[in-house]
């Protein structure tokens, strides 16, 4: 990998962002599978069509940029899902799973917020408007997914606490 400017470390971080959404799409059935609360259940599929509308907007993005979105593999996201993987094997009271599926989910939140506002600094400072309005997009949706597992950890969280006494 050749990082000669800040515009080829802009690209290579989106194409890290691309990997890691389409691992998650590959995530997030598994997760919804092992959910027990009807809630987070509907929350997994939700957050499943939004990943599919942001891989298509990174998608665009790529095509204004004229660059291509393989290339690279996203190495934390494939770190977090494995530790979600683990937490899915575990045996555990079905709402200390949610509440475990519920901090695996908001750990990936927080990485593709910290990485989408990274882009969106780049974006910014390349000029690049169009490609930036897509990550604006994109950041608002990680934004708000963490904000409503936060609300469901509120209701989730005393159950499972409840459930090991």
């Amino acid at each position: 990998m050749k990082l000669e400017s800040l515009r080829d470390l802009f690209v290579d971080q989106l194409r890290d962002l691309y990997s890691a959404e389409n691992q998650l799409l590959k995530a997030l059935p598994k997760m919804r599978d092992k959910a027990t609360d009807p809630n987070l259940k509907k929350s997994f599929d939700k957050h499943y069509q939004e990943t599919q509308g942001q891989v298509e907007k990174l998608e665009k993005a790529f095509d204004l940029l004229g660059e291509k979105a393989s290339g690279h593999k996203c190495k934390a996201m494939a770190g977090i899902i494995a530790e979600a993987e683990e937490l899915m094997d575990a045996k555990a009271p079905d709402e200390v799973m949610d509440a475990g599926l519920i901090a695996e989910a908001q750990r990936v939140e927080h990485y593709e917020i910290a990485g989408y506002g990274t882009v969106r600094s780049f974006a910014e400072q390349l000029g690049e408007k169009q490609v930036l309005q897509l990550i604006n997009e994109i950041l608002r949706q990680e934004k708000n997914t963490d904000q409503k597992l936060t609300q469901a950890a509120t209701q989730i969280n005393p159950q499972a606490e409840a459930a090991t006494h």
